[in-house]
């Protein structure tokens, strides 16, 4: 592997490569953002005139533990922050992560001040053993740049704040070493709230319709985009944990990327929504003529939304969040006490991990407008689903049940009660991620409430 030349001349050429391009100066409330000394971990920076947000602070704990886990299992850290504003990201990577290496590029030549000014407070080094450099190129260019000339890189960080990701997800993954990291962002919540559907459709080929739980959908059209360029190539990808804020919105996805082909299309599919009864359910590509819902039979439904193709596997990887929790226990983080905005983050990330719970969420305002009661309180829903199941999910062998009489099966499926999948989404405060059915929760409910009362 080439490391960085002094050479290369595209990475000593501080000035904006093209001049008509006219640099985006950040307004708050009317006013451009102004140099201030901030503190985010223990560690002081300035932020000038970039683009800078406190509340992105989860985000980057969340990068950083990531950095960090593979430095410790790979013994290496070469990261390229691509779109590194006032370069906090890149600072924490080389201070928390230890990264050998970082490659802080942001295409407005006007923060270099700043960002060196940042990163100087670890020593650069010189020749083979420098730590960082800064650079000020289009994103793709970098990207492209050190793909030819063979210097790739284990993490690569894509914060494309009012960007389109799109752009950037082949160049990166080609710039990837294998096995490495791929964070990127999205902030387009128009598309994932299913307003442009053709601009979702050119840019992460999902065709997207207004849903209930649209922020989720955000996620997972980021990922099912990551999954079709990855294809191209000849690569997979893994997500390692989803990160959706408020503020932007903002869309983070962790990814894996190997070398390898998606088996059948595994868990790139085709999400429903039913206006109706609203239930939720997944299709694949082969039950494509085959999609309806239950309550309208096998004719289709107007109710009927469909969304896709997009990511419909786990959004979290249990073992790797596990790994995440310890190190950030290890570096006193979270577990002191009093639970951390990040280690309640983190706990629900592990929840959500459970590969039974569907694509989506049920948001209780919807149950309970669906049921004509007022909503019963959120733990005690969930503590409910956890502990009813219905026939419908019972998979005891017919041929057993059809031996039995109707008295001693009902008594055997009662003791088997084995409930529905249940956690909280990270996403939405108050919503449930389940696999139970919009009808069986509007029945849990009723019974919570005393409205109405049911029994296996």
């Amino acid at each position: 592997m080439l490391t960085l030349s002094p050479k290369a001349p595209f990475l000593y050429k501080p000035q904006n490569p093209n001049p008509k391009i006219q640099h985006y100066k950040p307004q708050i409330n009317g006013m451009y953002c102004k140099s201030e000394l901030q503190s985010e971990r223990g560690l002081e920076f300035e932020t000038g005139e970039t683009f800078f947000r406190h509340e992105s602070a989860k985000g980057r704990d969340l990068a950083v533990l990531a950095a960090s886990l593979y430095n410790q299992s790979k013994g290496k850290l070469r990261v390229l922050d691509a779109m590194c504003g006032c370069g906090i990201r890149s600072l924490r990577y080389l201070m928390e992560a230890k990264a050998d290496f970082v490659l802080a590029n942001d295409a407005n030549d006007e923060h270099r001040r700043v960002i060196l000014e940042n990163l100087k407070r670890v020593d650069r080094g010189f020749g083979d053993e420098r730590k960082w450099v800064v650079t000020h190129l289009d994103a793709n260019r970098v990207l492209s740049e050190c793909y030819l000339q063979k210097d790739f890189f284990d993490l690569i960080d894509i914060d494309s704040f009012g960007s389109d990701i799109s752009l950037f997800l082949r160049s990166a993954m080609n710039t990837l070493s294998f096995d490495g990291l791929l964070y990127v962002t999205s902030t387009d919540g128009h598309s994932s709230g299913g307003h442009h559907p053709d601009h979702s459709l050119a840019a992460f080929g999902a065709y997207v319709r207004p849903m209930p739980y649209s922020n989720e959908v955000g996620l997972r059209m980021l990922i099912g985009g990551a999954v079709r360029e990855a294809s191209v190539l000849g690569y997979y990808i893994t997500p390692l944990f989803s990160y959706y804020s408020y503020h932007g919105p903002v869309f983070r996805v962790m990814l894996r990327v190997n070398r390898g082909k998606l088996l059948e299309n595994r868990h790139y599919g085709f999400i429903t929504y039913c206006n109706n009864c609203g239930n939720s359910q997944e299709f694949s590509w082969a039950e494509l003529g085959q999609i309806s819902c239950s309550c309208s039979g096998s004719h289709g439904s107007r109710s009927l939304v469909i969304s896709g193709p997009l990511w419909t596997g786990p959004l979290h990887s249990a073992a790797y969040i596990s790994k995440m929790i310890n190190l950030a226990e290890e570096w006193g983080w979270i577990g002191n006490g009093a639970e951390t905005d990040l280690e309640k983050l983190l706990k629900q990330m592990l929840d959500e991990s459970d590969p039974r719970l569907k694509s989506g969420y049920i948001k209780m305002d919807e149950v309970a407008s669906r049921a004509k009661i007022n909503s019963p309180p959120l733990r005690t829903m969930m503590s409910a689903m956890q502990k009813v199941s219905w026939y419908g999910g019972f998979n005891f062998p017919g041929v057993v049940i059809a031996l039995l009489d109707l008295q001693l099966t009902l008594i055997i499926l009662t003791a088997c009660r084995e409930g529905y999948a249940t956690s909280r989404s990270h996403i939405a405060s108050n919503a449930i991620k389940t696999d139970c059915p919009m009808s069986v929760c509007i029945r849990i409910s009723k019974e919570l409430q005393g409205v109405d009362s049911f029994s296996v």
